[in-house]
């Protein structure tokens, strides 16, 4: 009686730490030869769950996301932070969604190697400088963290792989976008290697006042940060300003390696459902000094917008009208990667959610978000495997049923 009494009261703890994958950090400890260094100094990290059997040989990495810092002042805040030091980061990340070891959670990558990589750089993975005025030192180092991490992960199996995807969410997923042709120039001739941007397709557009909120901020974080050396030449070169290739949609047309755009046509961020939030290192999806791209606080000074981006339900007929603009010109931006790319993929559903790809609700559930019955992990795993075409666009808001419209709170 007592040892069924001891199981029932911690059953439920023992099947929840079953099922919740727990993997530890590995830090590149060589890297600060190389000025592989976060904002802070300190060393980059990576976390990685090794496959097994049919999937050994095949990786998946997947780039953090959280936000950028675009200034001195903002920089050295995060520098203090989890998102500019991998001394106040985790030790430990749940793996879940499409970096879960769980064949009927994620049927198609389960038991391939997944790594996710850390985001300490505050520019996705490309700053290429230092600031160092004697009294201030900061490290604009992202483009050398990405490399450092590759050349740590090579000699563990990544040099032979058969097969890879390269994803990363929001500020992750813009970083595949900068990363993708690189990464498979880094892998083996053989290797069939892909890309996923989940919620990484930022636009470049103009905000409820008609300032191009988005694009002053990409400017300065290309700036101060030494970008541009680091962007696709062959964007940088075939356009009046080198910065604008920092914006997916100026980016994708010169990428070669087949690509996958995993994205809300009303992407929570980029409407500004956080308008409130400018310093919050403590969630997932936290930022600095966010770039409210749609509605920016400046833009609505006596608060119009407060109930809609918090409930669209909420929203006015004139709000809707504006969201529709957003869904319209996102769509405008991927037409010809729509209509031309053989080798392409894509799901822009019309849920209020910004990640979509590493929460298990979204990516593979009995409830999760569908296009013509199909889930964002079936999407992807058909276009990985080319077993169909798929290039997934849903209708307007609020047609969906399946969405989970995670707007999150604004509490600071």
């Amino acid at each position: 009686m007592l040892s069924l009494l001891f199981f029932i009261a911690f059953a439920p703890w023992c099947i929840y730490s079953q099922e919740r994958l727990l993997v530890g950090m590995t830090l590149v400890r060589n890297a600060t030869a190389h000025g592989s260094v976060c904002l802070d100094g300190s060393l980059p990290a990576y976390h990685l769950h090794r496959g097994f059997g049919a999937g050994a040989n095949n990786w998946i990495l997947q780039f953090e996301g959280g936000g950028w810092c675009n200034d001195v002042a903002s920089c050295l805040e995060r520098a203090k932070t989890r998102r500019g030091s991998t001394r106040f980061m985790s030790k430990l990340e749940v793996f879940s969604g499409i970096l879960s070891n769980n064949a009927s959670l994620n049927p198609d990558f389960y038991n391939w190697n997944r790594v996710k990589q850390r985001y300490c750089d505050g520019a996705s993975f490309s700053g290429g400088s230092k600031f160092d005025n004697g009294t201030s030192l900061l490290y604009f180092r992202g483009q050398k963290i990405w490399e450092a991490i590759i050349h740590d992960l090579l000699p563990k199996g990544l040099a032979s792989a058969h097969k890879a995807l390269l994803s990363g969410c929001s500020a992750g997923g813009l970083a595949t976008f900068l990363h993708c042709d690189n990464f498979t120039k880094m892998l083996p001739s053989n290797s069939s290697v892909k890309c996923l941007s989940d919620a990484g397709f930022f636009l470049d557009e103009r905000d409820i006042s008609l300032n191009y909120t988005m694009r002053s901020f990409y400017d300065d974080l290309v700036a101060v940060q030494g970008i541009e050396q680091n962007l696709n030449q062959n964007c940088t070169r075939s356009i009046n300003n080198p910065k604008l290739c920092f914006f997916p949609q100026c980016a994708l047309k010169y990428i070669t390696t087949p690509y996958f755009i995993l994205n809300s046509a009303y992407d929570v961020y980029q409407i500004n459902f956080l308008a409130l939030i400018v310093y919050r290192f403590n969630t997932i999806h936290s930022v600095v000094q966010f770039h409210h791209s749609l509605v920016p606080p400046s833009a609505d000074l006596h608060g119009h917008w407060n109930r809609c981006k918090l409930n669209p339900a909420a929203c006015n007929a004139n709000q809707i009208n504006v969201l529709q603009g957003l869904r319209h010109d996102m769509l405008a931006a991927l037409n010809s990667f729509y209509k031309n790319s053989r080798r392409g993929g894509m799901f822009i559903n019309s849920c209020f959610a910004h990640c979509q790809s590493e929460s298990q609700d979204t990516w593979f559930a009995v409830d999760s978000p569908r296009i013509h019955n199909k889930t964002i992990a079936e999407a992807v795993g058909d276009w990985y495997f080319s077993r169909r075409v798929t290039k997934e666009i849903d209708c307007p808001y609020p047609c969906d049923i399946t969405c989970h419209n995670l707007i999150p709170s604004p509490q600071v």
